[in-house]
């Protein structure tokens, strides 16, 4: 199995899970890499502080550092809530470690599913892409499929946790795992794989120009309300989404841009529309303005 990664220091997100228990094995194997293992338990199910045991063992065994924390989410916590808390956890860990990034172990698979799970959502363009490594996560095992990582798995007799979780579909990425994904196929799944490539150097490509717009359009924070409101209703939910984004708004969907442009475009001074449940963007008459609404 190939991993491309420079050598650096890193913080390994372990779960415990195959994924994440073969990425493991194979770094430590090249000693350019300074590792330290980060486990978050979402404290979701009962059987949780197995896993954690497992991992704090998994470290002992390699001789590296160990950091994790246990949360008390409950079962009935969201997916993109779990998702939050724990990315932050794990740059409060690589902040604490002084290390490069963060590594985590999505692979091919979890591309396809990533993938999938956006349409249905309707994120638009960008959530056909949205996996992938950044300067501080690195996801060095995302042109691996998943049969590959168990096959590295049994052929050198490594052990690792099974999540009871992933056999249930109140999830929506497990319905998809478990009964969307088997009908690709190998040729549905390279045609796929060949879309979200494509997409993915067109959305570069559109990007820079969203860019260049938006900071045309931005003063002292602020959206310039007339020249917002002469772009083509395409263009303006773009610049809405990448001015959303610059100001750390989670949760973007094409209902709520569709939303926010509307109000944008046609409400009387002075508005506010919601931008999920934290945040508002107040419609004045020359200017946009993102306001935090307190709960």
């Amino acid at each position: 199995m190939d991993i491309n990664l420079e050598p650096g220091r890193y913080v390994v997100a372990v779960s415990g899970g195959v994924d994440s228990v073969v990425l493991l094995h194979h770094l430590v194997r090249h000693p350019e890499h300074k590792l330290t293992i980060a486990h978050f338990d979402h404290g979701v199910r009962e059987d949780s502080a197995s896993d954690e045991r497992f991992v704090y063992e998994l470290a002992r065994i390699y001789g590296l550092p160990y950091v994790y924390v246990r949360a008390h989410l409950g079962p009935d916590v969201s997916e993109a809530e779990a998702r939050e808390l724990r990315y932050d956890f794990l740059q409060a860990a690589r902040v604490a470690a002084g290390a490069d990034a963060v590594l985590t172990a999505h692979h091919q698979d979890d591309v396809l599913e990533t993938a999938v799970h956006n349409i249905i959502r309707g994120t638009g363009r960008r959530g056909l892409t949205s996996l992938k490594s950044t300067d501080v996560i690195k996801r060095p095992l995302l042109h691996v499929p998943k049969a590959d990582i168990l096959e590295y798995a049994l052929t050198n007799h490594l052990q690792w946790r099974e999540d009871s979780t992933n056999s249930s579909d109140v999830y929506t990425r497990n319905y998809i795992r478990h009964h969307l994904m088997p009908r690709l196929g190998e040729q549905g799944r390279e045609k796929l794989l060949n879309l979200i490539n494509d997409a993915s150097l067109r959305n570069a490509e559109l990007d820079e120009g969203i860019s260049q717009t938006l900071e045309q359009l931005s003063e002292d924070g602020k959206l310039k309300r007339q020249p917002f409101i002469s772009l083509t209703h395409a263009v303006a939910r773009e610049v809405m989404a990448a001015w959303l984004r610059q100001n750390d708004v989670p949760n973007i969907d094409t209902k709520m841009l569709e939303r926010i442009v509307h109000a944008a475009k046609t409400f009387q001074p002075v508005r506010l529309v919601h931008a999920g449940s934290n945040w508002g963007v107040a419609v004045g008459k020359d200017f946009l303005a993102l306001v935090a609404i307190e709960r």
